[in-house]
């Protein structure tokens, strides 16, 4: 398929409420999406990293140059066979998982739709629909986050995660199970927690959590492996995990006992199904995370999701919880704790251009090919 030209957008969308973790407060998601046009079609999919370095080392401004200078010029005026060959060419760049992932996953809807198959159905999904559970951020009280999972597993989700931080932990946690019985409840540290606060992290070890994720440091097994040493409930690992390798190293050294999958995180597709691949090799469950992503990457988590050993209810939870107006006209909205699956072709989803015009910041277009075409 040729790829003949691009279109680069930064978008701020409102959240309906603010957003609060380890890292601050989100009341707009400000994100990169990109657009690839081939043979009458394009893709799309947006980028997951954050304007500061603050979840990993990747920011906007720096993906944005990267795209703009270096990685679409190189692959634009070309012809790929398939995703994988893209993605072989892509290797040559070092890190910038995001970036990398935000050209590989638009690339895969386009694909796709050019095969009339879901994207799902290309990546070997073997489910319509997906278990959901639902994050919660940092509350103003205790009180307000019983009432809030209280309400969402009411509602059918099948998982309550709780932003945890720092002094707001174990008291609310207890409140939360109190209060929801056999719910499968988690929390998320978002790396806020250090082996220094062994005594905090084994009081959660005591409520019958699911599992804890990402209690400590972004980049470090080690001290998460000596962690999960002393530790009854599950370790889950988001940050650390970026590659397939990440995922076996972790893995063999019992860093953890389940890994979160981030499309947008790992560098696209194919890295997230073999993450997939290695933890159901380990017989250690995944479950699809998410980045308060509007309806474009969240069809691309839910895809993903539909892959077997997705064992775990994930964050694609209704996108009527953070958006008054999405970027896409299909809504994506849970059934008894279940997200279907986007039936179209590629992601299943259709932009919503005069609205997507009023969010857009920048726009920038790269293209349409003017130079030969070259094989690859």
């Amino acid at each position: 398929m040729l790829l003949e030209r691009a279109e680069l957008r930064v978008v701020s969308l409102p959240l309906l409420r603010p957003f609060r973790t380890s890292f601050g407060e989100i009341r707009d998601k400000t994100f990169i999406l990109l657009r690839l046009y081939g043979e009458g079609l394009h893709g799309v999919a947006e980028g997951v990293m954050d304007a500061r370095p603050q979840y990993r080392e990747e920011t906007i401004s720096g993906a944005l140059a990267l795209l703009r200078e270096a990685i679409l010029p190189d692959i634009l005026g070309r012809r790929w066979e398939n995703p994988e060959q893209l993605t072989r060419h892509l290797s040559a760049v070092r890190g910038n998982r995001m970036t990398l992932a935000t050209v590989e996953m638009a690339y895969w809807d386009l694909w796709a739709q050019a095969r009339n198959l879901p994207l799902s159905t290309v990546l070997g999904g073997v489910r319509n629909e997906v278990p959901v559970g639902v994050s919660l951020g940092i509350h103003t009280s205790v009180d307000a986050t019983v009432e809030s999972a209280v309400r969402h597993a009411e509602q059918g989700y099948r998982r309550i995660k709780l932003k945890i931080q720092p002094g707001w932990d174990v008291e609310v946690v207890r409140a939360v199970k109190a209060a929801l019985g056999t719910l499968p409840v988690t929390v998320d540290a978002n790396a806020a927690y250090s082996l220094a606060d062994l005594n905090v992290l084994r009081a959660l070890d005591d409520l019958g959590l699911d599992y804890i994720e990402q209690p400590l440091a972004w980049d470090d097994l080690r001290d998460h492996a000596k962690l999960q040493a002393l530790m009854r409930t599950p370790l889950c690992l988001d940050e650390c995990i970026t590659t397939a390798q990440d995922a076996r190293k972790a893995l063999e050294t019992a860093a953890c006992r389940l890994v979160n999958i981030k499309v947008g995180r790992v560098g696209g597709h194919l890295e997230a199904r073999r993450i997939h691949d290695v933890a159901t090799s380990f017989s250690a469950p995944v479950w699809c995370g998410g980045m308060l992503e509007s309806g474009v990457g969240r069809a691309h988590n839910i895809h993903l999701a539909s892959l077997a050993n997705f064992t775990k209810p994930g964050d694609t939870s209704s996108s009527s919880r953070y958006w008054a107006r999405d970027l896409i006209h299909e809504p994506l909205e849970t059934r008894g704790g279940l997200m279907p699956v986007p039936a179209g072709p590629g992601i299943g989803v259709t932009l919503d251009l005069p609205f997507l015009e009023s969010v857009t910041r920048h726009t920038e277009h790269l293209g349409p090919v003017t130079v030969p075409v070259t094989a690859v």
